[in-house]
C-alpha cells in the first residue's frame, strides 16, 4: 500500500513538472468612466457670437444685443433640470398623485370664488370655464406663487447651445424680440428652467403671439395682472382649437382582456408630439364601449358618436376628446394635460 501511494506521488510530481502551467484568470478591465465635455466659456461665446449675428439680420437692436448677450454665461443647472424633467421620469399615475393634494384643491376652490368678476368675464370673452382655467394657474405657477426665478434669456442661451436645438434657438430670438420692442425689460423676463414666463408660464414666443391685454393698460402684463394672465391663457386655449360648453375627457375602466382587444382594434396616432403619439387614434365613443370600456363607478360615459381617444397610465385610463388635445397644445405632456382635467374637475365640485 505504501508503495502504491509513493508511485501515486511521484507521476503528480512529473505532471506538475512537464506539463504546461495554466494560465491565471485574467483580470477584468474596468470600465472607463465616460468623460463629460463641459464646454469653455470661448466656445459658449462664438455660438453666442452666431446668436447676436442672426438677431441683427432680425432686426433687434445692437443695444439690445449688448445689455442681453455681453458677458453671458452658460448655466448647468439648466442643462441637468432639462434631462430630468418629471413629465420623462414619473409615471403617469405617479405624477398625478404628486400633484392633485387636497391642499391644491381647497387652494383652487377659494381663488374660483375669490377672483369669480374677473374669471366669469374671461369665460365670457373667450369660452374657457373658470374652474379650467384656474387649474392651469395653478399648475403651472401654483396660483401665481412661483413663477420661476431663472433669467430667461440665460436659460434659453443655454437649451440652445446645449445640442444646438433650434427650438430653444428660436425661442431665445422671441425673447430678443419682447425686449427690443420694450414689451418687458431683461430684469422681467425670468422664469422656468426651460424660459416660461409668468403666471401662466408662456414661451416668449406664446407670449407674443397669444398674450392678452384684457385689462387695457398698454401690455400684455403675465407677470403681474390678473385679467391679463387669465385672458392670455384662455386665448391660447382657444386659438389652439377649445369648444366651448364641451369636457376634456373622463377617467374610465379598463379590463386586460379589453386591452387586448383594443391593441388590435384601434392604432396608436403616428404623427404629432411624443404625448400625442401616446394616444389612440380618436374613436367614438360607442366604439370604445363595444371594446368593454366603461366608466368608473357612479359616472356615464357620454352619449351618442363624440370621439374620444385612450390616454394609459399604470392602473389608470383615459378617455379624452377634443378639448385635451387644446390642453396637449399649451403643454404637449399626457401626465401634465390629464392632471389639468382632473384638478379642474375637482376644484369645480362643490
Amino acid at each position: 500500500m505504501k508503495r502504491n501511494v509513493l508511485v501515486t506521488l511521484a507521476i503528480g510530481f512529473l505532471l506538475t513538472a512537464f506539463l504546461p502551467a495554466q494560465d491565471p484568470p485574467p483580470t477584468p478591465t474596468p470600465t472607463p468612466t465616460p468623460v463629460v465635455q463641459v464646454p469653455t466659456q470661448e466656445e459658449f461665446n462664438a455660438f453666442l457670437a452666431i446668436v447676436r449675428a442672426d438677431a441683427t439680420k432680425a432686426g433687434i437692436r445692437a443695444a439690445t444685443l449688448d445689455a442681453t448677450l455681453t458677458g453671458l454665461e452658460r448655466n448647468p443647472v439648466v442643462v441637468a433640470r432639462d434631462r430630468q424633467q418629471p413629465e420623462l421620469t414619473q409615471s403617469l399615475d405617479d405624477y398625478l398623485k404628486a400633484r392633485l393634494s387636497q391642499t391644491r384643491i381647497d387652494k383652487g376652490r377659494e381663488l374660483l370664488k375669490t377672483h369669480k368678476d374677473v374669471l366669469d368675464q374671461v369665460s365670457k370673452a373667450y369660452g374657457i370655464a373658470p374652474p379650467m382655467m384656474v387649474a392651469f394657474w395653478g399648475l403651472e405657477s401654483n396660483f401665481g406663487q412661483f413663477t420661476g426665478t431663472y433669467p430667461t434669456i440665460q436659460a434659453l442661451a443655454t437649451l440652445a447651445y446645449d445640442g444646438r436645438r433650434q427650438i430653444f434657438r428660436d425661442e431665445l430670438m422671441a425673447a430678443l424680440k419682447i425686449i427690443d420692442e420694450g414689451k418687458a425689460t431683461a430684469a422681467d423676463l425670468k422664469g422656468s428652467w426651460a424660459g416660461a414666463m409668468g403666471q401662466p408660464q408662456f414661451m416668449p414666443s406664446s407670449y407674443l403671439l397669444r398674450a392678452v391685454d384684457l385689462d387695457a393698460d398698454g401690455r400684455a402684463d403675465i407677470w403681474g395682472s390678473l385679467p391679463d394672465v387669465f385672458g392670455s391663457m384662455a386665448n391660447y386655449l382657444k386659438e389652439s382649437g377649445w369648444q366651448a360648453g364641451e369636457d376634456w375627457g373622463q377617467e374610465v375602466s379598463v379590463s386586460k382582456d379589453s386591452i387586448a382587444k383594443i391593441d388590435k382594434a384601434v392604432p396608436m396616432r403616428m404623427r404629432g408630439c411624443r404625448s400625442v403619439r401616446e394616444l389612440t387614434v380618436a374613436r367614438p365613443v360607442s366604439e370604445w364601449s363595444s371594446l368593454g370600456v366603461t366608466a368608473l363607478k357612479g359616472a356615464k360615459l357620454p352619449a351618442g358618436s363624440t370621439n374620444a381617444a385612450l390616454v394609459r397610465g399604470q392602473a389608470r385610463y383615459f378617455l379624452v376628446f377634443r378639448n385635451y388635445e387644446a390642453i396637449l397644445a399649451y403643454n404637449c405632456s399626457n401626465s401634465y394635460g390629464i392632471s389639468v382635467g382632473l384638478l379642474a374637475d375637482q376644484i369645480e365640485k362643490k
